[in-house]
């Protein structure tokens, strides 16, 4: 009974509200960062009732701020005249270091940093922002003929064992 209430220490507890699939198939990513995201009540409760989509959101930093673009929370199902609107800008949370660093390789010449997935860990609502290279038609079909060769090898291997 002692330790009923309590989480255990070390464990993050992560629940996945929504990802970005598409950015897998159309962006090379190169590096990946943990950010806060700063939310008002309704959007929390939409969050947590499993609703937003990622699809063509990105990060783009203005005077020194991180913002997220494109993500569409919907409004929450039982909010009033405060609900919110679904597709503003969201201010991230990041440490300065973080940010410097981030920016300086996000400027370079056909990198961009795009929304990865929507999660809450421990309780609280977080983004994990990408740098990443666009990718040209070639490496898309590339990148398939790699999954489908994987896809082939694990069917044979499972074959093999069974």
């Amino acid at each position: 009974m002692a330790g009923k209430g309590k989480k255990e220490e070390g464990k993050d507890e992560i629940r996945i509200v929504s990802r970005n699939r598409r950015a897998f198939h159309e962006y090379e990513i190169t590096d990946r960062l943990e950010c806060g995201i700063v939310l008002v009540g309704t959007e929390v409760k939409s969050l947590r009732d499993g609703h937003c989509t990622l699809n063509e959101s990105y990060a783009k930093i203005e005077d020194d701020e991180l913002w997220l673009i494109g993500c569409e929370i919907p409004e929450y199902v039982m909010g009033n005249r405060l609900n919110h609107k679904p597709k503003r800008e969201r201010k991230l949370l990041l440490h300065r270091r973080e940010m410097a660093k981030f920016a300086a390789k996000a400027s370079q010449r056909g990198f961009t940093l795009v929304a990865l997935s929507i999660y809450f860990k421990n309780g609280r609502a977080k983004v994990e922002i990408a740098v990443a290279r666009g990718k040209q038609v070639h490496d898309k079909r590339e990148s398939l003929k790699k999954a489908d060769a994987n896809r082939d090898i694990q069917r044979a291997m499972s074959r093999k064992r069974g």
